[in-house]
């Protein structure tokens, strides 16, 4: 191979990765950098908890380039240090339509732009974090979903429900990592 089939086949290969790359689904928040420690307001607030010190307020979210044919996205928020070590879950989302870019602060906590499924406290929407005094930053994660689905589920599914009837219809997923500790 000569020098310039070299060089013209390394512009091609860069080029080609420099797409791929600014083509990947993605998700960020303007509230907390990924794997960085989230504000005391994001905390839950529920009076039959001490460990919720917070206000509950829900960060807000944004996410690019989803792939193509994508019908629906559904969002999960679990921790898995939560319950020592068993898995909290914060918020099911799901239902939340194809046009949508992401949730503006307060979105989750307040059900809008999604259907509810059912968290590990029990309701529907967001539930801030709630880890117990000494136990570290748990590390909330965040996964963004993007379906084939129509929005179509019914409310209330929780996290293994909602996977179960995802099964052979997620087109590809996004993640954002937040923590938390007191």
């Amino acid at each position: 191979m000569n020098t310039k089939h070299k060089l013209l086949c390394s512009a091609i290969l860069f080029y080609a990765a420099q797409a791929s790359a600014n083509e990947l689904f993605t998700l960020q928040s303007s509230a907390f950098a990924d794997n960085a420690l989230m504000e005391k307001k994001f905390a839950g607030n529920a009076s039959n908890n001490p460990n919720c010190t917070g206000e509950n307020y829900s960060p807000s979210l944004v996410w690019n380039n989803p792939p193509a044919n994508t019908q629906s996205y559904a969002l999960v928020v679990h921790d898995p240090e939560g319950a020592t070590g068993l898995g909290v879950t914060h918020l099911v989302a799901y239902n939340i339509a194809p046009s949508s870019t992401g949730f503006a602060q307060n979105d989750l906590r307040d059900g809008k732009g999604y259907t509810g499924g059912r968290n590990t406290p029990g309701n529907l929407r967001w539930h801030g974090p709630c880890p117990p005094p000494g136990s570290g930053a748990h590390h909330y994660t965040f996964t963004l979903i993007a379906t084939s689905l129509k929005p179509t589920l019914p409310e209330g599914l929780t996290r293994e429900e909602l996977f179960a009837k995802l099964k052979g219809h997620t087109l590809a997923a996004t993640g954002l990592i937040g923590r938390f500790g007191q």
